[in-house]
């Protein structure tokens, strides 16, 4: 008969205690952490998430414990490999995986690792002396010489394409150079809210662009209720002042009188009169017309008045 060992027993008790309680357990990707980004990341996420990290057995034990009380649950088994650990959380998936995103930082390369992106080395000064600095430098790929009694990069090189192995040389001379090519963080792979599964593909919208998109699918619903005079209690005021608009240009347009039209109306008329009066002859119109309409008096009559 085998005996499991005590710490694993209070390791499932643990695990099953959190799995119980959280709203919203996922599964991430540590692997390729490097440790002291690992505690920079648990510091970030202390207060909101919890980060376990523990044996994936021993997790698989945890989540089978509670399998009765939580709906599909076990589906997580299916995530767990690899380094991975396991998440709690109150917060939704969709903000956990905001939260995931931005654990997410640079870090130097390692001998082996496979460049993500292609890796540039720009032309100018270095902080080195002269030395053997430059036969490594140049031993990596990365074109230097001594100028002026200073280390300088001749010429800006990619020094690892996308999809490349980067050599330990290569990546201890650029870990020298401040240059830290690696984004490292964590990956959620799959979270569980209430029975639902969210992957990482479902969870990663552009949320400015979501909500530019409802802003824009209520403004188009605002100006159709508007149009097509539907009320609603947004719209009413808008619909009103449109209607009163509408009614005061019929008015307006069909001569109807009301106190609303009249001073215009008269104004109006009092324009077409000027403008009628200004293509008559002033003989025709006499000079007492000509006084009240505000027009010149013709020369003629203006001496025999003087």
């Amino acid at each position: 008969m085998v005996t499991v060992p005590s710490w694993k027993k209070e390791e499932v008790e643990r695990l099953t205690k959190l799995l119980k309680v959280s709203p919203v357990v996922a599964v991430v990707d540590i692997e390729n952490i490097p440790s002291f980004q690992m505690q920079q990341m648990r510091a970030r996420l202390r207060g909101s998430v919890n980060l376990i990290v523990s044996r994936n057995t021993l997790i698989e034990r945890a989540l089978d414990a509670i399998s009765s009380e939580r709906e599909g649950i076990t589906k997580l088994k299916g995530y767990l490999s690899g380094q991975t650990a396991l998440v709690t959380t109150d917060l939704n998936p969709f903000k956990l995986y905001k939260r995931m995103e931005a654990t997410k930082t640079k870090a130097p390369a390692r001998g082996g690792d496979i460049a993500p992106e292609n890796i540039k080395v720009e032309r100018g000064d270095t902080p080195f002396k002269p030395g053997p600095i430059v036969g490594d430098l140049q031993k990596a790929g990365i074109p230097a010489s001594i100028q002026s009694g200073k280390v300088k990069i001749n010429k800006t090189k990619v020094v690892a394409k996308k999809g490349e192995e980067i050599s330990s040389d290569l990546a201890k001379m650029l870990t020298r150079l401040d240059i830290n090519p690696i984004t490292v963080g964590l990956d959620l792979k799959i979270a569980y809210e209430e029975g639902t599964f969210f992957d990482s593909d479902t969870l990663d919208i552009d949320t400015q662009r979501y909500f530019d998109g409802i802003k824009k699918a209520a403004q188009s619903a605002f100006n159709l209720s508007v149009n097509a005079a539907y009320p609603t209690s947004l719209n009413i005021e808008p619909l009103i002042m449109k209607a009163h608009r509408d009614a005061f240009s019929l008015a307006f347009n069909t001569d109807i009188i009301v106190d609303e039209t009249v001073k215009l109306k008269l104004s109006q008329a009092h324009r077409d009169l000027l403008s009628l009066a200004a293509k008559i002859d002033p003989d025709v119109l006499g000079s007492e017309l000509i006084e009240k309409l505000g027009l010149e008096q013709p020369k003629e009559k203006q001496k025999d008045k003087n």
